[in-house]
């Protein structure tokens, strides 16, 4: 059997070991108090004497399943002809969908809030970036960008309550402070790492929905290869941190609605505690809004858009990859809380990425290049470990 099949089939197991032990014997979750504190540092009494070890585990093998899925999501599309990337956008919000479908039966099919679905449409919009990123700055130099502006948006604004959601404290703040720093600074070592972003992907001789092949727009054709290297670096930079931001603002919805769950006169009054439940709105949001963008592209392009076949497996195994790591997200977010799960998160496929990028597609080379990624990975692992004690 595929060792990739058996790890997703395992992960899969683990969101649903975790999401079952929430459920008690009636069949309904338990509820989790709601307060300024996270309830990860929240013992029986309501005190903050540090999360239990079993949560730690919980939340730190999330931690661990995200950061080598994401890190790894694009290497089953790497050297995949996927056009523009639209088509491949919406295979894997269809994949990722399905995850989440899993995962809502599982938990009994939990009050579905629409608020939820603005997270999946955060996720949607900066993901239609991708590959363009990807195309244009490498895997190995893409990832680490995005996702510090992921961890600059999602832990800033759980520090510090923006967007009318209440702020977050650890058990150490100075630790917290401290890793958070190391990571984001990882960005600007990471953006010193030159990369040989050259696909050479193979065209597909036999693109579907185009039936005559020589409306094939090849690799070539593509916008963005026609662009000078000087334009395509700070091009892919830039879409890079409006991703970044995008995905980092995707869990607000569910923070402000768990937030205002004790108010009375709230809408969302009586909301869960518990993240998980959230997901399958949030995956919905992303499916509906992936979708309305691959219409949109279809119309603009005449109805004769950009679709390979063989990207239509890879992509959704790629799905399927980022379906699982969402799920372990959302459980990261609940046993270590936004404040200590960002930083790792955000941070660590990049240098599952960047490995890649060096290993597999040797897009880093050169002595200098291989040391500047050796300092930024040293960043992310302090960061990392000074944001993990945070919360001991």
């Amino acid at each position: 059997m595929d060792h990739r099949a058996v790890l997703l089939a395992v992960c899969t197991w683990l969101c649903a070991t975790i999401a079952s032990s929430q459920i008690n014997q009636d069949g309904h979750l338990q509820e989790l108090p709601g307060a300024v504190l996270s309830p990860s540092l929240l013992d029986g009494n309501g005190t903050s004497n540090g999360t239990s070890t079993m949560e730690l585990t919980y939340g730190f093998i999330s931690c661990a399943v995200v950061v080598v899925f994401f890190g790894s999501s694009l290497i089953p599309i790497k050297k995949i002809e996927t056009g523009d990337g639209m088509f491949y956008q919406w295979v894997d919000s269809a994949a990722t969908w399905m995850v989440s479908l899993i995962v809502n039966l599982i938990l009994n099919s939990p009050k579905f809030w629409p608020l939820a679905m603005l997270g999946g449409w955060f996720w949607a919009t900066g993901s239609v970036c991708m590959v363009p990123i990807v195309k244009t700055i490498g895997l190995g130099l893409g990832l680490p960008v995005l996702n510090s502006f992921i961890l600059l948006m999602g832990w800033a604004s759980s520090r510090f309550g923006w967007f009318a959601i209440k702020a977050e404290i650890v058990a150490d703040p100075v630790l917290n402070y401290c890793g958070a720093g190391l990571c984001l600074l990882s960005v600007i070592v990471f953006f010193f790492v030159k990369s040989d972003a050259q696909s050479g992907r193979p065209v597909e001789e036999d693109p579907v929905l185009i039936p005559d092949i020589d409306d094939v727009i090849t690799s070539d054709d593509f916008w963005l290869d026609s662009l000078r290297p000087t334009i395509k670096r700070p091009l892919g930079f830039g879409m890079a941190v409006v991703s970044g931001l995008l995905h980092g603002a995707s869990f607000i919805p569910m923070l402000y609605m768990k937030d205002h769950a004790d108010n009375p006169d709230s809408y969302y009054h009586g909301a869960s505690q518990f993240d998980l439940d959230y997901v399958f709105a949030q995956c919905s949001g992303f499916f509906l809004s992936s979708t309305v963008y691959f219409l949109i592209y279809c119309a603009a392009m005449k109805n004769k858009p950009r679709v390979f076949s063989k990207a239509i497996l890879p992509g959704f195994a790629s799905g399927v990859m980022d379906g699982v790591a969402t799920c372990c997200w959302f459980l990261a977010n609940e046993y270590l809380s936004a404040v200590v799960s960002f930083p790792i998160i955000s941070t660590g496929p990049s240098v599952v990425a960047a490995l890649w990028g060096v290993l597999l597609f040797k897009e880093v080379k050169g002595l200098r290049n291989l040391l500047v990624l050796g300092l930024a990975f040293c960043l992310v692992i302090t960061g990392t470990l000074l944001t993990a004690f945070s919360e001991v």
